[in-house]
């Protein structure tokens, strides 16, 4: 017999959902070979077996929670088969009479066992139907005596009572668990579900977070973006987007003002010199942050590349938890889905994240005798207030607000 175990799987990762299982009982799987899909909290994931052999027994079934190490399914390796066979048939006597020389002790036991009380004590006992192995004696010597029988009988009644009265009682539904008169649809939050909303609850408890706005004339971006476009997929087979303008001006305001790339641990705070920006995706089971790393060192082709290469593996459900970790700050667009303002949450441990927003063409003073229809955007910045001041958020905000209306600068900016 061999078990199959669920495997480490990443540091932080200690469980997951059984999604279902990728084999049946009876089949023959090799070493190496996927059984299960799990779904854990940040992504879905293959597990392998590590032996060979057949499935005899599946212990877990798809909705249940497993922890790494815990055996859900047994393997029978088919070249032990026999030999398990012949085992159990030669040990079948000697369980058998084991089995009758214990039940043969059993008399003799049940005499040792029994319990010392007074004949008054033994007569209340059988009246009442009550077994003397059960009653706590009051003598020092441990023998019972008929107020022994009585103070059971009390305890024994008060039980009943408090079980009866706890039964009768209706429990009083909770809010997630009313009853309606109408008609409703329960469904189980999936893991990945149960995770986000946890994080982000633990997330306004701890940070005090706040948000700061701006808006931003998208003219020269989007004159750019339509003047070179073409010539840029040419060259690089990758569409030039917003997102690659906003990750180069991000990176540049996080150098001037870099407590919005740190994060707290302890009583310390941690600044870091690197750029790895996330960027918030609308996955089927629900949103994924996955990473653009070292941002500050890479081209607008390979930001877009990396963008889009992403966005794919999170709409197959083909991320892989390096995808995923450390991430240092997060752009989120909520403005591809019509949002014309909005304030972001913050993706913890992280200090900061900038919020996108829909394009919208709206009348602009130009000057105190112009005004001019422009595409308009606005942004919002979401920080930790902890370390991060108001001075430092808004000027971080004005500062990709000024980049963006001269796109060029970002070139200089690197």
């Amino acid at each position: 017999m061999i078990e199959l175990k669920v495997p480490e799987l990443a540091e932080s990762i200690s469980e997951g959902t059984i999604l279902h299982w990728l084999i049946n009982v009876g089949d023959t799987v090799s070493q190496g070979e996927s059984v299960i899909e799990l779904e854990t909290d940040k992504v879905n994931l293959e597990v392998n077996t590590e032996f060979s052999g057949v499935l005899t027994k599946i212990l877990k079934e798809p909705g249940d929670t497993v922890e790494v190490g815990e055996v859900i399914a047994i393997l029978e390796d088919k070249m032990t088969e026999g030999i398990e066979a012949v085992k159990e048939s030669s040990t079948k006597p000697i369980e058998e009479s084991a089995e009758k020389s214990i039940v043969k002790a059993e008399p003799e036991q049940s005499k040792v066992e029994r319990p010392i009380a007074s004949p008054a004590a033994r007569k209340m006992a059988r009246e009442l139907g009550i077994d003397l192995t059960q009653v706590n004696s009051s003598d020092p010597l441990g023998r019972i005596r008929p107020h022994d029988i009585k103070a059971h009988t009390e305890t024994a009644a008060t039980i009943t009572e408090q079980k009866v009265e706890k039964t009768s009682q209706k429990p009083v539904p909770t809010q997630n668990e009313m009853q309606f008169d109408k008609p409703v649809e329960r469904v189980k939050m999936t893991r990945r579900r149960q995770t986000i909303a946890k994080r982000l609850v633990e997330v306004t408890q701890t940070a005090a977070m706040l948000t700061t706005f701006n808006e931003v004339d998208m003219t020269a971006v989007m004159d750019l973006r339509k003047k070179r476009k073409d010539m840029f997929f040419e060259k690089y087979n990758v569409r030039l987007g917003f997102m690659s303008f906003f990750t180069k001006a991000v990176v540049a305001a996080l150098r001037q003002f870099p407590l919005l790339n740190a994060e707290i641990q302890g009583d310390e705070l941690v600044v870091k010199k690197f750029y790895d920006i996330g960027i918030a995706v609308a996955a089927p089971e629900g949103l994924v942050v996955p990473v653009v790393r070292d941002a500050n060192l890479k081209s607008f082709a390979e930001i877009e590349n990396d963008i889009s290469n992403l966005g794919k593996k999170a709409r197959d459900n083909a991320l892989a938890l390096k995808d995923l970790q450390g991430g240092t700050f997060t752009i989120t667009n909520g403005g591809v889905f019509g949002s014309l303002m909005s304030t972001p949450i913050l993706n913890s441990p992280q200090v900061g994240i900038l919020g996108m927003h829909k394009i919208q063409t709206r009348p602009v003073a130009i000057d105190s005798e112009r005004i001019e229809n422009r595409p308009m955007m606005y942004i919002a910045l979401s920080y930790d207030h902890r370390i991060v001041d108001g001075k430092e958020a808004v000027s971080f905000l004005a500062m990709v607000k000024e980049l963006l209306e001269d796109p060029e600068s970002l070139l200089l900016e690197g």
